[in-house]
């Protein structure tokens, strides 16, 4: 954290995961479009840490991928005998380091950066206690581990559900697993406690009742030390944040029409003035600028948008769509890895991929460009002020020049000049009564077939 104050951090991730019956690792589940551990270490990264080491047991592999160039050590604890023997595989990672440790989980992915600043902040105070225990209060205690501590803060007792009284059980004040201690005392301490307890396993929080030193709590709220063991708790994660990232973008400005419908990635980016309608989902990658509307029943992912364009209602953004400035991409229409230029329109039922859009020009209802032949993708180029007209196929690679009109049905296999006229399609040609004759016909087909 400082020149005085060195950190690392110990993330703990190596418990099975049964209960998410599930091949990815239980800590790579994705909140808001980003696997829990990724959003652990954002919010480690403002601190800036000095070491950073990730503890594994099962599925290192997928965990070393996504961590691959972040800065973080793995350590392995190969059987699983409890927090406090997952702690102590760290010792070699945080050989020759000497500053204070922050202890987190891996499946706890909410905690903020301010919290983490807390407990280094607490444990750096005159009274220098031993550990600094980060508690909280839920609606329901369960079978959380129980802290007494006294008015100031100072923790009596610590103790696991399973050991647990019922005196005990009966106190609000519950431990979150998080942890701050200097590492000096770390694993020292840990070298001390014992597996003598329901479950034979070493405690973590048992450093804090060994004789010698007291220890510290201080609370946050339960949302932000909510863990994930199950599909129902992520999904309960999940709500959480998105629920908190809600209340986030109005505060800054932007509409949510019906707030409880609309969903956001962990990266998502909206300016002021912004306003979206109901049922609009925001994968990861989307950049909003002022002054938009995303009508409802959109789905945007990886696109950027621009002031004051419109989007939807029922629009879809894939990668790569680049939406200008009061450029409107209209109902039933997707946009893949393509520009739209300022003012350009998409009004309806169009799929545009693999394109450039000019300012300006109009794409009409049914458009395509015909970008993939089943083995490569090609490229269609629209000028400024052009005309699409309805339900026209431009079979990619293809040019139409700025002003170009193309009538409606034309399928465009090559290039059009600026300002000329593209018809493609053959001439009308009207048989007077040729309609009557024919269903007659088939009439007295269908009556002699019937009578015998």
């Amino acid at each position: 954290m400082t020149a005085s104050r060195p950190l690392a951090v110990i993330i703990l991730a190596a418990g099975q995961g049964t209960r998410m019956k599930s091949s990815l690792h239980k800590v790579l589940h994705p909140v808001a479009g980003h696997p829990m551990l990724l959003h652990l270490l954002a919010s480690v990264a403002e601190l800036q840490p000095d070491r950073q080491v990730v503890v594994v047991g099962a599925g290192r592999d997928q965990v070393e991928r996504a961590v691959e160039g972040k800065g973080v050590v793995l350590a392995v604890q190969d059987r699983q005998l409890g927090t406090g023997h997952a702690v102590a595989q760290a010792h070699d990672a945080l050989e020759g380091f000497a500053g204070e440790v922050l202890i987190l989980y891996g499946d706890v992915p909410l905690v903020r950066a301010e919290t983490m600043r807390a407990m280094l902040d607490r444990l750096a105070r005159g009274d220098e206690p031993r550990a600094v225990v980060l508690g909280f209060r839920p609606d329901d205690a369960a079978a959380y581990g129980r802290i007494v501590a006294d008015g100031q803060g100072i923790i009596e007792k610590m103790v696991e559900f399973k050991d647990a009284s019922a005196a005990e059980r009966a106190v609000t004040l519950c431990n979150s697993g998080l942890m701050a201690v200097r590492s000096t005392d770390l694993f020292v301490l840990l070298d001390r406690i014992g597996n003598d307890n329901a479950a034979g396993e070493y405690y973590l929080p048992d450093i804090v009742m060994l004789p010698g030193a007291q220890s510290a709590v201080i609370e946050t709220e339960a949302w932000e030390v909510a863990g994930v063991n199950s599909r129902i708790e992520l999904a309960g994660v999940e709500a959480l944040w998105q629920a908190r990232r809600r209340d986030e973008a109005m505060r800054e400005g932007v509409t949510l029409v019906a707030p409880e419908t609309v969903f956001f990635a962990h990266d998502t980016i909206l300016g002021r003035d912004v306003v979206i309608e109901p049922n609009v989902v925001l994968g990861p990658g989307v950049s909003v600028a002022d002054d938009v509307v995303i009508h409802a029943f959109s789905h945007l992912e990886g696109a950027r948008v621009e002031s004051g364009a419109a989007i939807g209602p029922y629009a879809r953004l894939r990668p790569g769509a680049k939406i200008g400035p009061r450029a409107k991409v209209g109902n039933f229409v997707e946009i893949k890895k393509a520009e739209l230029a300022e003012g350009a329109k998409a009004n309806h039922l169009s799929y545009i991929g693999d394109a450039s859009v000019g300012a300006g020009a109009n794409i009409g209802a049914g458009t395509i460009t015909c970008n993939y032949d089943g083995f490569f993708k090609y490229r269609t180029e629209i000028g400024a002020g052009a005309f699409i007209g309805s339900n026209s196929a431009l079979v990619a690679p293809v040019q139409i020049g700025a002003g170009a009109i193309v009538g409606a049905g034309s399928t465009v296999t090559a290039d059009v000049a600026a300002d000329a006229l593209c018809l493609v399609r053959p001439r009308q040609d009207a048989k007077p009564g040729w309609a009557a004759r024919f269903r007659k016909k088939m009439q007295e087909r269908k009556a002699a077939k019937a009578k015998g």
